[in-house]
């Protein structure tokens, strides 16, 4: 029986972060991106690139989870898969990954399980650049934005992008280099490729890709969703379109949302400057919300919270875009498509005569193009919407038959 040759390679994976801008209630890695977590698919992208050892660093009291996505996705290499603790710091994980190197190993990438769409051609860049002599490869994207270096809130300068990138994970480095400079290391750096650099060593560039942007925010979380166009949609038992012969089917939603959230205003999916915002898990907007409820309701999904409620930290703060263009994908999943919308907002603010068609038409495209209609009414200052505390919204969907 021959013996699989140790490999030379090693990929540190760094999941022991908190995901304290991702607001989920728990460490980032374990955050599901649709039914399986940013670790899973972090590590189905580490495991299609080189053969190498891989060292998970978990956070405290996780490394139960940490092993069982390991053992999801490692397949016949699981038995070159460590599992360890990390420290207060990204630098103390990796450190803590360093010490749970073989010895054999020579080159070590070191990947964020934040970054967890990241291909396996990056990865492979990375290590030819190794091979081919560098001491240090980080993949990155050249800088598209207009970039401006402030004071006190006012800027005072733009900056040159011309020579301008962002950096990307799996760093590469000789193992060697990594080492030393981790033992000499004096401070805290914001990657790994900068400690070295530190200890003047070059590092090289190497193409990055687009699908290897971190996950950090709600927003980013429902840009990897969109981006996994085999994800699973959640389902909720109901009456199919078959079962319905080819009947139309209506749907009515409401919501309320009152005044007091931070910012500017969010509502019928645009912004509003210089109008209080409306208080809300995600931005508020009543009449997407009430979009979106009439939809699930005649297409028989369930309701707003069912998909998109506070136990979904992905939709903290999204727009209506990403309410309607996720209710949309629901429907069409169940088979149904969108026939037209119409919707009444209840408010004494904001003015919606100027904006109606704006309105109507930003609803509509985030809806796939199905028509959207939008009126509104002050209550003659009636209610609460009508003395200004917040804003009611009620819709009516039709949906079809795909």
């Amino acid at each position: 029986m021959s013996i699989a040759p140790v490999p030379r390679l090693a990929v540190i994976v760094v999941a022991a972060g908190s995901g304290t801008r991702l607001a989920a209630g728990g460490p980032k890695a374990f955050v599901g991106i649709d039914d399986r977590s940013i670790l899973h698919h972090a590590l189905r992208g580490v495991f299609d690139a080189p053969e190498a050892q891989v060292v998970v660093v978990a956070p405290a009291g996780r490394e139960g989870d940490a092993l069982t996505e390991v053992a999801a996705t490692a397949g016949d290499r699981l038995d070159r898969v460590t599992v360890v603790v990390g420290g207060d710091t990204r630098q103390a994980s990796v450190a803590a990954g360093l010490d749970a190197l073989w010895a054999d190993v020579e080159v070590v990438l070191v990947h964020d399980a934040a970054r967890a769409l990241t291909p396996p051609e990056v990865f492979s860049r990375v290590v030819a650049a190794i091979d081919a002599g560098a001491a240090a490869a980080v993949p990155a994207l050249p800088v598209v934005d207009t970039v401006k270096r402030v004071a006190d809130g006012r800027v005072v300068a733009s900056v040159d992008r011309s020579d301008l990138v962002a950096a990307q994970t799996p760093q590469g480095f000789r193992r060697d280099i990594l080492a030393s400079a981790y033992a000499a290391a004096q401070a805290d750096f914001t990657d790994d490729a900068a400690l070295v650099a530190d200890r003047g060593e070059t590092v090289v560039v190497v193409a990055g890709d687009d699908r290897a942007f971190k996950i950090t925010t709600p927003a980013d979380l429902l840009r990897a969703r969109a981006l996994l166009e085999d994800a699973p949609l959640p389902r909720v038992t109901a009456p199919t379109p078959a079962a319905s012969a080819d009947t139309p089917r209506v749907g009515f939603g409401s919501d309320v949302h009152a005044f007091g959230g931070e910012g500017d205003l969010w509502l019928a999916g645009l912004h509003w400057p210089g109008e209080g915002a409306l208080s809300g898990h995600s931005d508020g907007d009543a009449i997407a919300h009430a979009i979106v409820d009439a939809l699930l309701s005649a297409a028989g999904l369930g309701d707003i919270g069912t998909h998109f409620g506070t136990d979904k930290p992905e939709y903290a703060g999204a727009h209506a875009d990403a309410f309607l263009g996720r209710a949309r994908a629901l429907l069409a999943e169940a088979g149904w498509r969108i026939g037209n919308v119409s919707v009444q907002v209840q408010a004494r603010r904001p003015r919606f005569a100027g904006r109606r068609e704006e309105a109507e038409r930003v609803l509509s495209t985030a809806l796939g193009g199905a028509p959207v209609s939008v009126s509104a009414t002050t209550t003659d200052g009636l209610g609460f919407a009508g003395r200004g505390d917040g804003v009611s919204a009620f819709a009516v969907a039709l949906v079809l038959p795909a």
